[in-house]
């Protein structure tokens, strides 16, 4: 049932014999442990933590994850006492197996409760991200096959499992750009959250099937003849399902009518270099008219999680529109995933290159760590973990091109405070696109907005009906409170103390 030649076949020569033997070492050690335990499904519990360990190798993950992968479990679920375990883990992989082993195991004992998850818990949650990533890579993996395994549980527990997965889980793992476990995370999550919207799509899913796949099999041979042609070479052209619960979401989002989804499926073109992606999408353009609006280089102008692409939509020969990406074999990995990128190189100065841009991309996780909350409401915390962190996310430009990453239906007054407080407390105006606008407009992606600052233009009350952000929010309240204490002091005739 478990055989570790399976995680040596998917590492390949990748893997030297001493890394190897680290791995077959950690195999043992954890099946030993493990030893005589089952699972609900009443099968060994060792399967679970071998197929956690599969899961990482197929993230590309390096043998000292997958190794940690084999011992996650073994400090909370075995019989050994965890001081005497901790020391054999020491003695046997060192204290940074400890560290990751640990790290893993105080993940695992954050329950949720809808609202009522524990607060400090949640940040230590978010705080093992800022930390050491790897962490959570491998409590996504552990997420993961505990949902694929998810009939074995009792009904209420497996709804609460379901319904933190895609409220928190999948929604971290998007923000990491780990799109590969995200989307797996949501698949295997949505049919115990949604079972009537789940079934709705899967229909939807085996009618259209052979339709897209056929059209796509049509535009795809052209397309190699002309790449031929114009002697391009191409690592490889193959095409995507969207996953299934992410396109029930997009389908609620085109008011349930599947002719508006146009990326149902989609051509993959992955090539060698950046140049070739530009090229390509000139050649995609000289063959079929493209979908106005919807061509987006985000190669360019990168997605806030990382995510690089060149995406078009084609009106094709049937008349239908497909969707085309078009990206290089790096782009590719890291649009799967992400932050675990980070962990493919062992060149040092590639892992540096690496490490530098997830310190760049991910500043946001600072920020997350760095949150204010009020310990006695634990809805307004989880409110604004949704909103500033986990909410769709669109991104604005500011004049000179920096990007602002905001949640959706953000406004001019959340972009100001995000550039900085003493713009939010002084905005008076905006441009976006150049046009003078109102500060309470919803921003739309990728608009570029100017703030027009005054001395004397100070926040109001009412701003807090259009901002979204907990910034914006904590700063507008801060100022009014302020200023009506101030108010009342003065109607008393008393000077404020400072």
């Amino acid at each position: 049932m478990t055989d570790i030649n399976e995680i040596f076949n998917i590492l390949g020569d990748a893997a030297s014999n001493s890394e190897k033997e680290l791995i077959a070492k950690a195999y043992n050690f954890a099946e030993r442990a493990h030893e005589g335990q089952k699972r609900m499904s009443g099968e060994p519990y060792f399967v679970h933590v071998f197929e956690v360990a599969k899961k990482l190798a197929k993230l590309g993950m390096n043998t000292q994850i997958i190794a940690a992968g084999f011992l996650h479990d073994v400090i909370e679920d075995t019989n050994i006492p965890e001081e005497e375990i901790e020391k054999q883990i020491e003695q046997e992989f060192g204290t940074d197996m400890v560290f990751l082993v640990k790290g893993v195991t105080k993940l695992g004992k954050v329950k949720y409760r809808g609202y009522e998850r524990h607060i400090e818990s949640l940040r230590k949650f978010f705080m093992a991200i800022a930390t050491d990533p790897r962490v959570v890579i491998i409590k996504f993996a552990d997420r993961l096959h505990n949902l694929q395994t998810l009939q074995h549980v009792r009904e209420d527990k497996r709804k609460r499992i379901a319904m933190e997965s895609l409220e928190i889980y999948a929604p971290l793992a998007n923000r990491l750009g780990m799109r590969k476990l995200k989307c797996e995370i949501e698949d295997a999550a949505f049919p115990y959250v949604y079972p009537k919207e789940f079934k709705q799509i899967e229909e939807i899913i085996e009618e259209k099937k052979h339709i897209y796949e056929r059209n796509l099999s049509e535009i795809k041979e052209k397309l190699e003849l002309e790449l031929t042609k114009n002697n391009v070479k191409v690592a490889a052209i193959n095409y995507r399902f969207k996953h299934k619960y992410s396109l029930w979401k997009k389908f609620v989002r085109r008011d349930k009518d599947v002719e508006k989804v146009y990326d149902i499926i989609a051509l993959r073109v992955i090539l060698q270099n950046v140049e070739d992606c530009y090229k390509v999408l000139g050649i995609i353009h000289s063959i079929w008219k493209p979908v106005p609006g919807r061509i987006k280089d985000f190669i360019a102008m990168p997605k806030p999680n990382g995510y690089r692409s060149l995406h078009t939509t084609i009106f094709t020969d049937s008349g239908t529109p497909a969707e085309i990406q078009i990206r290089t074999e790096k782009m590719h990995a890291e649009a799967a995933f992400g932050v675990a990128a980070h962990y493919f190189y062992k060149e040092k100065d590639e892992a540096k290159k690496i490490n530098r841009k997830y310190n760049d991309t991910f500043k946001w996780i600072e920020d997350l760590k760095n949150l204010d909350y009020d310990p006695g409401d634990m809805k307004s915390f989880l409110g604004h973990i949704k909103m500033d962190f986990f909410n769709d996310r669109i991104f604005i430009f500011t004049p000179k091109g920096d990007v602002i990453d905001l949640p959706e239906g953000s406004t001019p007054i959340d972009f100001a405070y995000s550039v900085h407080s003493d713009v939010g407390e002084h905005i008076a105006g905006a441009k976006i696109n150049g046009k003078m606008s109102h500060i309470f407009t919803k921003l739309k992606n990728r608009d570029i907005v100017h703030i027009i600052k005054k001395k004397d233009a100070h926040p109001s009350g009412k701003w807090l009906d259009h901002v979204k952000t907990s910034v914006a929010k904590k700063h507008i309240k801060s100022y009014t409170e302020k200023n009506s204490l101030l108010s009342r002091l003065k109607s008393f005739g008393r000077k404020p103390k400072y």
